[in-house]
């Protein structure tokens, strides 16, 4: 099973930036050519789809974000990264990871609290 890592996350005014970072733990094998998801989950809450990148590059995103936040991925580094601009309140969450169409297992995810 695919084990994926989350870091980046911390405590940021509204308005501010942050950008989280997805990688392999360990020596675990490239992630480079499979699609990346973020998504994330606050209290109570159902977890929502936040952005994709596919091994080509090709991105979508959730509607709260479009706009805002930009996925890539820098293959040299083996990394997938969520740059996250303007922040809201609501971007409240703990953020998570996962690989597409292969087994894998949830992460601890990294929190991010936006303040007002």
């Amino acid at each position: 099973q695919v084990q994926l890592v989350e870091s980046g996350g911390g405590l940021v005014q509204a308005g501010g930036s942050l950008r989280l970072s997805c990688g392999a733990s360990g020596s675990a094998a490239s992630i480079n050519d499979i699609g990346i998801d973020w998504s994330r989950q606050a209290p109570g809450k159902e977890r929502e789809f936040v952005a994709r990148i596919t091994s080509g590059g090709s991105t979508a995103y959730g509607d709260s974000v479009k706009g805002r936040f930009t996925i890539s991925r820098d293959n040299a580094k083996n990394t997938v990264y969520l740059q996250m601009n303007s922040l809201k309140p609501e971007d409240t969450a703990v953020y998570y990871c996962r690989p597409l169409a292969v087994p894998f297992i949830w992460g601890q995810g990294t929190q991010v609290t936006v303040s007002s």
